[in-house]
């Protein structure tokens, strides 16, 4: 009878013990999910970043293009 009841214990711990890292497993998961989407966001922003300066390169350089070609006309 006694050691019924402790296996019954046991098996009961056991069963807590397993629900509980299963619903860690969950909220381990959840925030892997969060990380990865965020992730992807930052790579996505990064990149229409580096495109946006890009362009605002090339339109400074334009600008100074120009601002010299126009410096030689007054000049003249």
């Amino acid at each position: 009878m006694a050691t019924s009841e402790i296996l019954n214990e046991t098996n009961d711990l056991a069963e807590q013990i397993f629900l509980k890292l299963g619903s860690i497993g969950l909220w381990l998961q959840a925030i892997g999910l969060i990380f990865v989407f965020w992730l992807a966001f930052q790579i996505i922003n990064w990149v229409l970043s580096r495109r946006r300066i890009k362009k605002m390169n090339e339109l400074i350089e334009t600008l100074q293009n120009i601002e010299k070609k126009l410096d030689k006309a007054i000049k003249k």
